[in-house]
């Protein structure tokens, strides 16, 4: 897939930025270039390319080997149970098969407690990142397929950027969690040797894990483009917020209410 290409090819562009600036005085402390705030880009691209402070840096690298490591566990567990299947060794099968149902809600819990605390800093600190519109040719389910259309479609109804990034992050949200739960239904439905009809039990589970796959680089690039927009001063902040989703997520609990506190950001008439 081009956006799995564009993920796995581009490497983040570190090292010093330099200036030439003319010498307004002598006693004025020269431009430090480790505490150079980025600068964000005209889109997601320019986003991507963009280089980190040391700070977000490590955030961004933890977060990503969380879920890197998750989906990995998955995706090797899933190829071995359906290569078993492929062998006929139906009894091994249904057993790898059921192993993945349970690594499949960890990636989910994890994906989703990001893309939560994405969209409760965003709200709460009015922060507004670049946001690209999802392509429905990059999901294979009919499902996620239209729900990415209709995204694409409201992308450009809604006029302000703030919105079209939490209209993205809810979509993704609502797309993890639903192809979880088909997951899991499905794997489920295998590991017991009880399912009506296997084959379309195991063309669930390999499609719902190709479109998970899709949420899972989707959020990786949103999430940079978010620490790119992300005042460093609210970096501390926001972590605060990812442990607290992610808790959460973890137990099964709804989001708690935020409350408005006298610093978040007017809201723009209409949103």
């Amino acid at each position: 897939m081009n956006h799995l290409l564009i993920y796995e090819n581009n490497t983040l562009a570190y090292g010093k930025v330099f200036a030439i600036l003319a010498p307004l005085s002598l006693r004025r402390a020269p431009v430090k270039d480790s505490i150079r705030p980025p600068t964000r880009g005209k889109s997601v691209k320019d986003d991507w390319r963009a280089w980190l402070p040391e700070a977000k840096e490590q955030v961004f690298r933890k977060q990503v080997h969380q879920l890197e490591s998750s989906y990995v566990m998955l995706s090797v567990s899933l190829d071995e149970a359906i290569e078993l299947e492929q062998m006929g060794q139906r009894g091994k099968s249904h057993q790898a098969v059921g192993i993945t149902s349970d690594l499949c809600k960890l990636l989910t819990q994890t994906l989703g407690g990001l893309l939560r605390a994405l969209s409760e800093h965003a709200k709460h600190y009015g922060t507004i990142p670049n946001a690209a519109p999802l392509d429905p040719a990059n999901f294979q389910g009919q499902r996620v397929q239209r729900s990415a259309r209709m995204s694409s479609l409201l992308n450009h109804v809604l006029l302000s950027q703030r919105l079209q990034f939490l209209h993205k992050l809810s979509t993704l949200e609502e797309m993890v969690e639903d192809l979880g739960k088909d997951f899991r239904y499905a794997a489920d439905d295998l590991a017991e040797g009880t399912s009506l009809n296997p084959p379309k039990m195991w063309a669930e589970v390999d499609s719902d894990h190709y479109d998970l796959n899709t949420c899972l680089r989707e959020a990786i690039v949103v999430f940079k483009s978010f620490l790119i927009a992300l005042p460093e001063n609210q970096l501390g902040a926001f972590q605060n917020t990812i442990r607290e989703q992610s808790q959460l997520q973890e137990v099964g609990l709804p989001s708690p209410p935020r409350v408005i506190r006298h610093r978040r950001m007017t809201a723009i008439a209409g949103e």
